[in-house]
């Protein structure tokens, strides 16, 4: 059985649905992010599944169990569930150890227990030497690890995170990324993480669900996500990447200055008409001559159209010598190649994701 799951969850406002018509189910233990751009809506997805909003339609369950519905839902405070917000919201008045005590004393807890957790979930932290200050005398890094503190000292059912690293500079965002991937594989806490950020989404998640306009448009681990996006939102959204438009005619696929055979993409791609790609631009390299044959390699002759030196790799324009397609290739720092060069463009054509 999941451990959460929506079934044909919408919220609509008025004419607009916010979230319209979406699946999900996250097993126990799992971290799964819901990522997309402002106004997709993951957070009033998120909010649905706290009990903060009401769903217009659709089912959410915990292990069977219904939580909400359009005849009713559960109240926050009977979900067996902990929110983190953006804002970070711990108590100024309180100090670090009275903020991570606070859950647990609502629950009336014996003093003993809650002394004996509390400690336990600050040196997880790395706050125990920190539990007599107060938030305003904290980085927020340190307000960070607080906050998720107090929501997993509970021992939550389900850890809900909106967009908690918003607040925060980006070395302190990387360093966080790493600290909240750390917590949930200690604790296994069912997670359900809001983001923009798709390297936050990468470095945290199980699984990663690509919202876009109220949908999800594509759920999937990581990686899979990255090399095999279905849709052009997704491949857009996830990474840099070049869009190449080809027609096939059952035999090859031909581009903008150059053809390719049909059997040498890893999916099967349309037997004729159009089709489009998404190739990375770290998924192809330059070359001052033509690759040996090896298997599903290929090189096309380019030309060297614009160039940025960014330390740990180039940025080339490219374009073939017979085309008028440009495409983005990220290189090693030592492949050093003049604007207006002729090179070689080295891929491998199962590398490129047939999208619709």
């Amino acid at each position: 059985m999941s451990r959460l799951k929506l079934s044909g969850v919408s919220k609509r406002y008025g004419d607009f649905f916010a979230v319209d018509c979406i699946d999900l189910e996250l097993q126990s233990g799992e971290f799964v992010s819901l990522l997309g751009p402002s106004g997709c809506g993951k957070t009033t997805t998120l909010r649905m599944i706290a009990g903060f909003v009401d769903p217009t339609a659709g089912i959410i369950e915990m292990d069977g169990q219904v939580l909400s519905s359009p005849a009713g839902s559960l109240p926050p405070d009977r979900r067996q569930m902990s929110m983190i917000f953006q804002s970070y919201a711990i108590w100024p008045n309180m100090t670090v150890q009275q903020n991570v005590a606070f859950g647990l004393e609502l629950r009336r807890m014996p003093n003993a227990e809650v002394k004996r957790r509390v400690g336990e979930m600050l040196e997880v932290v790395h706050m125990n030497h920190l539990a007599d200050r107060y938030p305003a005398e904290l980085s927020g890094g340190q307000q960070q690890r607080v906050a998720l503190a107090r929501a997993i000292v509970i021992r939550p059912s389900v850890l809900l995170l909106d967009e908690p690293l918003s607040n925060l500079d980006a070395t302190l965002r990387e360093e966080m990324r790493f600290e909240i991937r750390r917590l949930h594989d200690e604790f296994r806490v069912t997670t359900v993480y809001v983001t923009h950020d798709q390297a936050e989404a990468m470095v945290t998640s199980d699984r990663i669900a690509v919202m876009n306009h109220g949908r999800i448009e594509q759920i999937d681990h990581p990686r899979a996500l990255y090399n095999k996006p279905t849709t052009r939102f997704v491949a857009g959204f996830i990474g840099r990447t070049n869009f190449i438009e080809g027609t096939s005619n059952g035999h090859e696929i031909s581009f903008d200055g150059f053809a390719l055979p049909r059997s040498a993409f890893e999916r099967d791609v349309p037997s004729e008409g159009k089709v489009m790609f998404s190739v990375r631009p770290h998924s192809m390299g330059l070359s001052d001559l033509p690759s040996t044959a090896r298997d599903g390699c290929t090189s096309i002759g380019v030309i060297v159209v614009e160039r940025a030196f960014l330390g740990e790799h180039w940025d080339y324009i490219v374009k073939p010598r017979n085309g008028a397609l440009t495409l983005k290739v990220t290189t090693s720092p030592m492949d050093d190649f003049p604007i207006g060069a002729a090179v070689w463009l080295e891929f491998e054509p199962r590398q490129m994701a047939s999208i619709v």
